[in-house]
């Protein structure tokens, strides 16, 4: 049998997962948001300096927000295959 291969066994499962496959989007104002925070806490919450720094926050707060990215789709793939990786009992 050096040509064949054997299908893949996997221990009994309730069910194939991926636990979150989701990840979280970063908001892109919030570098903004934490470098005016750090301008106002070392110079002062009325200063000067930090204007142009404002601007931009505001300017990315009111922009559009981003587009949602699509579900992720592995769970429904790894339900679909399950049957091909996993044993389904015996056989008579």
């Amino acid at each position: 049998m050096p040509g064949q291969h054997r299908p893949m066994r996997l221990p009994p499962l309730p069910r194939l997962r991926v636990h979150n496959p989701t990840r979280e989007v970063e908001n892109p104002c919030l570098a903004i948001m934490s470098t005016v925070l750090a301008c106002w806490a070392s110079a002062g919450y009325n200063a000067t300096g930090c204007l142009a720094i404002e601007n931009q926050l505001r300017q990315c707060m009111d922009g559009p927000k981003p587009p949602r990215p699509s579900p992720n789709t592995i769970n429904y793939h790894l339900g679909r295959m399950k049957k091909f990786v996993t044993h389904q009992g015996k056989k008579s």
